[in-house]
């Protein structure tokens, strides 16, 4: 009797142990931000892994992280590297990178399209109307940029950039010497940039910034481009998504899905300012898939 005891209690000590390994099972990361789930938050198999490569800029945020999650709802094990745009751009041509949405046509990018277009897939705009410039608010009392030098003091001397590779950098260092500006162009990042013409702007004092639209700091605030007569910033621009070469080949379903995303100032807007306002970036881009599903459905048929 002892000895059937024993038996049972081996073989139940041995199901207790194979439900606990089995119970594990599926459930391997799926990449650093990936969640290989569906919707219903199920375990899924997944169709392979997808690299974005994206710059820390606001509208750039919202575009990657709403194809992110796009791309992991529908099953794929999707990894994204936070870079300059330099390294953006040639991580895409060197095929570190699937693709990226933050191609800054005609104009800001001009100088990497000349570089890599015979190494990259341009599928064209998913967002029109962007443009840049120099970005002050509204109660400034000039409207050109021909007037800053005779108001240099207001603005301590100084532009507030943000990271030092951006297109709109190298535009603003062609601009204080097409113009002949007495005032420094200051590195930062796009989200100290944003900081310092909040706090400028509480304070009612004078700044000027590189800026750009999509940007959220157009909903909160009251600002104005700065005339550019001399057409150094160029005129409206798209922005494109790009593509490694041999994408489209290797997975068509995720690359159709790239092509097919586009929207517009109404969609990404709300996308930023949750972000801005504390939600995370994957929250804000799950709660715009959950209220505008007829246009994900749209990007992934």
């Amino acid at each position: 009797m002892r000895k059937v005891l024993r038996i049972l209690s081996i073989a139940l000590v041995l199901m207790f142990m194979a439900g606990i390994l089995f119970g594990c099972g599926g459930q391997e990361g799926t990449g650093e931000n990936g969640n290989g789930e569906d919707q219903g938050g199920n375990q899924t198999e997944s169709k392979g892994k997808v690299n974005i490569g994206y710059v820390e800029w606001d509208d750039c945020i919202a575009s990657t992280y709403v194809l992110k999650n796009v791309l992991a709802n529908e099953g794929y094990d999707v990894e994204i590297t936070s870079v300059d745009a330099g390294v953006m751009w040639s991580g895409v041509a060197q095929g570190d990178f699937d693709f990226m949405v933050a191609a800054w046509l005609p104009g800001t990018h001009e100088n990497y399209w000349k570089e890599f277009k015979d190494q990259v897939v341009d599928l064209g705009p998913n967002f029109e109307g962007a443009k840049i410039g120099l970005v002050v608010p509204e109660y400034v009392t000039i409207d050109s940029i021909t007037e800053m030098n005779s108001v240099a003091d207001k603005f301590d001397g100084a532009i507030t950039g943000i990271e030092p590779g951006a297109g709109i950098m190298q535009a603003t260092e062609e601009a204080i010497t097409e113009y002949g500006l007495n005032l420094e162009l200051n590195d930062s990042s796009s989200a100290a940039m944003a900081a310092a013409l909040e706090r400028a702007i509480s304070n009612e004092k004078w700044i000027a910034v590189t800026g750009w639209n999509p940007h959220w700091k157009f909903s909160k605030f009251d600002l104005k481009y700065l005339e550019d007569p001399k057409g150094v910033y160029g005129g409206e621009e798209h922005i494109n998504t790009v593509t490694r070469q041999g994408f489209k080949e290797d997975m068509p379903e995720a690359a159709s899905i790239a092509d097919n995303f586009y929207w517009t100032s109404e969609e990404l807007g709300p996308v930023m300012v949750n972000i801005k306002e504390g939600m995370t970036p994957d929250e804000a881009a799950q709660k715009f898939i959950e209220n505008h599903q007829d246009m994900v459905n749209e990007w992934t048929s």
